[in-house]
Parts: C-alpha cells; structure tokens; sequence
C-alpha cells in the first residue's frame, strides 16, 4: 500500500500575497513565517531581484491538517471558468433551513472580504452558494 501524499494547491494569479491574504481570512489559515535568514517578508521581498518581487506568496493550515496553498504571479488573465475549485465547507452535516442558513452567514462573512456572491441553490433540503475570489476565481461554500 502506497503512503498518503502530501500536496498544496497552486494558483496562478495577478496578486499573490493579496489573494494568498484573503484565502487566509476565508479558511482561517496563517501567512507562515519568512524564509530563514530574513525577520520579515517585506525583508525577503527588498533581497529579491525587482522581477522576481512579489512573484509568490503561500498560506497554510496553522494546525498542519490541510494543504498548503501557493499563489504564483503569470502574466496572464483568468479567461475561462475553473477546472478546479475550491469548496468551503460550513454546512457539514446540516440540512434543510439550518444548513441554508449557515451558508448564508459565511457568504455574508465573505462579501465584505472582496467575494462576489454568484447566486444560491436550494432544493429544500440540500445548498450550495457559488461565489467568485478577489480575482473572479470559482469556489462554492457548501
């Protein structure tokens, strides 16, 4: 049998340490600490040739558990829906009025942080709320 593998999820974006920001104030993540040798990560960024500046920035889970994320800059634009996204789960085990309502809050929490609100689906019984990131990424709350 094979071991579990670790893995951190990439984003290409326009703004890595703003997007890695906001992506720590969704899932509760930490900007881990600067890379040895430097006190802060603004001193990193001023010993970083000026193209490679603010090239990439990393959020992780401060209890180890999930993935580390990593915002990577490219020159290009989003230009097409995500193949991949990213679900933020709060309804975890609810239903119904209870479930809709705890996804409610969290897109309430979300809006003010730069996320768009898409538009909810309720059947009754099940929701899911799609919502855009701060640069027009997909990621439902569910």
């Amino acid at each position: 049998m094979s071991a579990i593998k670790k893995f951190q999820v990439t984003f290409d974006c326009a703004e890595p340490e703003r997007l890695a920001r906001f992506w720590c104030e969704v899932l509760g993540y930490v900007v881990p600490a600067p890379p040895e040798g430097f006190a802060t990560w603004d001193d990193f960024k001023q010993a970083q040739a000026p193209e490679q500046r603010d090239a990439w920035f990393a959020c992780a889970d401060p209890s180890g558990v999930g993935p580390r994320l990593y915002f990577q800059r490219v020159p290009e634009g989003k230009a097409a829906k995500n193949r991949v996204h990213l679900d933020v789960r709060v309804g975890t085990g609810l239903v119904g009025e209870e479930r809709l309502a705890a996804l409610e809050a969290e897109r309430d929490r979300l809006v003010p942080l730069g996320a768009v609100y898409v538009r909810t689906l309720y059947d009754g019984n099940d929701a899911c709320i799609p919502m855009l990131d701060i640069e027009g990424n997909e990621f439902c709350i569910d």
